[in-house]
């Protein structure tokens, strides 16, 4: 099984660099995967559920157009790297420092992104993976936006590489925790943002989409993490994230395709639609629960 996915500028996280979620269509298929999913979850499950996961960028691109000003008290700072002792510790954080170089270099904070652009090498390094890296060539794409496309198929393919060695290694649990850490930062983020500007109705929906994120996170980490019992500790906490987001409502409503012809070509349509029903105490109580996850990464 290959993780394709990428975390933003190092790692950019999953399927794509666009601004753009999860299909409708896979909004109601994951969520019926995630129900009828068994203990026994087949690869090829994992990988779907792994494909669907959004990206991080894309959570960088909405709180910059928003008009969000640049705060990097938002994200985990680069001095915190010695603070990692376990592997999985410096698996979390290396993607959570991911997701933070990728909100810099959003915003063009390059001098930021290289801080954490060192931590990130000096996880990889610990984690001995640091030679799927290109740290010079990474650097450079990071300091020039108009290289982004290249940016993400040189970090997909790392990753996938990675993913490939830690596989072999039998140490696919670090590859979770490093999918996990990006993710909760990401989340982090989203909700920050949609505190101060409530009124926002996309970031809202972005905070209520990761209920279905978070239940395929659920089974990657019992799938992968549990037995060792490493992060008991934060069982408890997500257990109650996942309550939390048992009170938002996602509903799908299918309606058929169409086509047309685009400049020779055939371009499908979907006009399926999905609503995202969650209220403001909801959100509240959500970000309360990321940041007591989040806080004990981060520690």
């Amino acid at each position: 099984m290959k993780i394709a996915l990428f975390l933003t500028t190092l790692f950019l996280f999953w399927s794509c660099g666009s601004k753009k979620g999860p299909s409708k269509e896979e909004f109601a298929e994951n969520l019926e995967e995630v129900e009828n999913s068994s203990v026994d979850i087949s690869d090829d499950n994992i990988s779907n559920i792994i494909n669907s996961i959004p990206s991080p960028l894309e959570i960088s691109f909405i709180i910059h157009d928003a008009g969000i000003l640049y705060d990097k008290s938002l994200l985990n700072s680069g001095d915190n790297v010695s603070n990692y002792s376990t592997n999985d510790k410096k698996a979390l954080n290396l993607g959570i420092y991911g997701t933070d170089l990728g909100y810099t270099d959003i915003y063009g904070q390059h001098q930021d992104g290289i801080e954490y652009l060192s931590a990130i090498k000096e996880l990889a390094d610990d984690l001995s993976i640091g030679q799927f890296f290109d740290f010079e060539l990474i650097q450079k794409l990071t300091e020039s936006k108009g290289n982004l496309d290249s940016l993400l198929l040189i970090t997909s393919d790392n990753f996938n590489r990675i993913n490939d060695h830690f596989q072999e290694q039998n140490r696919t649990n670090l590859s979770v925790m490093l999918l996990f850490g990006g993710w909760i930062e990401s989340l982090h983020l989203t909700c920050q943002v949609a505190t101060i500007q409530n009124t926002n109705s996309e970031l809202k929906d972005r905070v209520g989409e990761q209920k279905i994120i978070l239940e395929n996170m659920i089974i990657l980490i019992d799938f992968y993490v549990k037995n060792n019992g490493s992060h008991n500790e934060l069982e408890t906490e997500i257990a109650l994230l996942k309550e939390a987001y048992d009170k938002v409502e996602i509903v799908y409503t299918y309606a058929e395709s169409t086509s047309e012809i685009v400049d020779g070509v055939l371009i499908i349509k979907d006009n399926s639609t999905s609503r995202i029903i969650i209220d403001d105490s909801t959100i509240t109580e959500i970000t309360q629960l990321v940041e007591s996850i989040r806080n004990k990464i981060i520690e």
